[in-house]
């Protein structure tokens, strides 16, 4: 029978596939981790984890193990997690962050009403960076977290997503001295070999004060023209490019009552005003 610290380990290595990022997230020491591992190894009688002094790669026979686990052990969180939340109701703190002012003004506006709902349990809100969005779900800082969706977020492991909440238009910030800032609308095509940034490691404001100094260009949503109104940026409509799409985040074994409730409330929230 396998104890419940090798599993534990197994697992988060198969995500991380990095020993030093494993026990950081155990809090255990790197060593620790190779040891659990080895005796693990020992113990079923084949490698799990074909390993350099560059990289970590699951073998066959840890490939099989951990995709037989996965969705047991997934199940008891989410068994756990309910329980736990049957003996505390909805009583506590919501922890909610968003990476962008107008999605805080959205969940202001959800926690009101989740509070008429939910009176004993308190929601506190935090404006965070795009990339830190991930790691604070992930370590439990943050309970929920509202965001663009985007390839990174809905491939990442055990992170559940509600359904859209914001769909708008997608614009491209330029500096105002650019031939781009003079016209109504673009094109997709029209953005080849165009410098873009990207503001996952950055503040919106950040990412413009780039863009104004000519730096390159920043793919938006229609309502950054509003919440950031700047004299060195224009933004310019692209007609054919895909919309910016917001929704809520959470990890898939802490989908608590509280949670489902403030995501129902989002949505609430959002069709009362469509």
């Amino acid at each position: 029978m396998l104890e419940r610290h090798e599993l534990d380990t197994f697992l988060t290595l198969c995500e991380e596939l990095h020993f030093g990022r494993t026990a950081e997230r155990l809090r255990v020491s790197t060593s620790r981790v190779s040891q659990t591992v080895r005796a693990l190894e020992r113990r079923i009688g084949v490698p799990l984890f074909d390993r350099t002094s560059r990289r970590v790669e699951l073998s066959p026979a840890g490939r099989a193990l951990r995709d037989d686990l996965l969705p047991h052990w997934e199940a008891i969180g989410e068994a756990i997690a309910r329980a736990v939340e049957a003996g505390k109701g909805f009583t506590g703190e919501l922890r909610v962050c968003f990476t962008e002012p107008q999605h805080g003004l959205l969940l202001a506006g959800a926690a009101e009403l989740f509070g008429e709902r939910h009176p004993e349990c308190a929601v506190r809100l935090r404006e965070v960076r795009p990339d830190e969005v991930l790691t604070l779900l992930r370590d439990g800082t943050a309970d929920m977290a509202m965001a663009q969706k985007d390839g990174e977020a809905e491939g990442e492991r055990g992170i559940a997503s509600g359904p859209v909440l914001v769909s708008e238009a997608r614009f491209l910030a330029v500096p105002v001295t650019r031939p781009f800032a003079r016209r109504d609308t673009l094109r997709c095509a029209d953005l080849k070999g165009a410098a873009l940034l990207t503001a996952s490691s950055l503040t919106t404001p950040e990412a413009l004060t780039q863009v104004g100094a000519g730096t390159g260009v920043l793919p938006v949503g229609a309502s950054t023209r509003r919440y950031h109104a700047r004299p060195d940026v224009a933004y310019v409509h692209i007609v054919d490019a895909p919309p910016v799409e917001t929704h809520l985040l959470w990890r898939a074994d802490s989908a608590t009552a509280r949670v489902r409730a403030f995501a129902e409330a989002a949505q609430d929230l959002v069709s009362a005003h469509r």
